[in-house]
């Protein structure tokens, strides 16, 4: 009866270390990896995922903004020299304006649910309750599928038709060596380089968008339509983890282009809003575009 009894104990203990070892078995699916019941893989990319990714995200979104509030705090904003003149010039059509409130609003809303669902549990989890954490992440995990799309739209038309007027130029050295002008205290103290359509800084933004969103978009695919791609877990796991990398220097990247567009420079965030610049926001932040739009008469007010 002894013997009886521990057969089928080592013949369970027998077939789980098979199981564990990757055995396979035979299966009518002919899906990737349905012939394994587990899925092995490497722990340590999750562990990467976890440990450090989730916490360098938050420092990504409020690290940057403690920084740029410091700043302004110690550096002020950049002033109009001539005040607003009143003459507003023609700087975006408005299919332009559109599409950067295209994938402007779902980036933002995909920052913040990925910050949630990446991170939440370290940070928000302990001080909520079991059902509202629940309800939370339902939610965050909803809006973050269904921003994708839109996202990646918007992604796409930014990257195809921006591109022309990012292209990087000498010029854009000296604007960089004097921080584009923002700097309101010693040698760098009212120096305004020259700058074309695009400054320096919004071209090194437009093209850390243009590469990262594309890991983005490319990854996010994967994740969001595992039934068609049908990628190994290894595969996702390490989707997730350039998803996530990617996501940590877009987001230190908007934080830094949103507090420009709005906060740092005097007058910028009209350009998105009605799609047209003060002609001395004009004159002090793309003098060379501003020349050359007059000396080829494209030139518009705004009536």
């Amino acid at each position: 009866m002894a013997n009886t009894a521990e057969e089928p104990s080592s013949a369970n203990e027998l077939m789980w270390t098979q199981v564990k070892d990757g055995a396979q078995g035979v299966t009518t699916s002919k899906g990737q990896a349905h012939n394994q019941l587990i899925n092995t893989y490497d722990m340590r990319v999750f562990q990467l995922r976890s440990d450090l990714l989730a916490p360098a995200i938050m420092a990504a979104l409020f690290g940057m903004i403690i920084v740029f509030v410091l700043f302004i705090k110690v550096n002020g904003i950049s002033k109009l020299h001539g005040g607003f003149s009143g003459k507003m010039v023609h700087r975006w059509s408005k299919f332009d304006v559109s599409i950067h409130w295209l994938g402007a609003i779902p980036c933002l809303l995909l920052i913040l649910t990925g910050l949630t669902l990446l991170a939440g549990r370290f940070f928000f989890h302990p001080y909520l309750s079991e059902g509202l954490w629940a309800g939370l992440i339902n939610a965050a995990k909803l809006v973050h599928d269904y921003m994708a799309i839109p996202f990646m739209f918007g992604w796409l038309l930014m990257t195809v038709l921006w591109a022309k007027n990012q292209m990087p130029k000498m010029y854009d050295i000296k604007w960089m060596l004097y921080v584009g002008g923002y700097i309101n205290f010693g040698p760098f103290k009212g120096k305004h380089p020259d700058a074309g359509f695009a400054n320096a800084g919004e071209k090194l933004w437009f093209w850390t968008f243009a590469l990262f969103g594309l890991v983005i978009c490319a990854s996010g695919m994967l994740l969001l339509f595992p039934n068609v791609f049908e990628p190994s877990r290894t595969l996702s796991l390490i989707a997730l983890v350039l998803h996530s990398v990617s996501a940590i220097i877009i987001t230190a990247f908007s934080i830094v282009h949103i507090f420009m567009a709005t906060v740092m420079s005097e007058g910028g965030m009209e350009c998105m809003v009605s799609g047209y610049c003060d002609e001395n926001w004009a004159t002090q932040h793309h003098n060379l575009w501003f020349d050359e739009i007059k000396q080829n008469g494209t030139l518009t007010y705004k009536k």
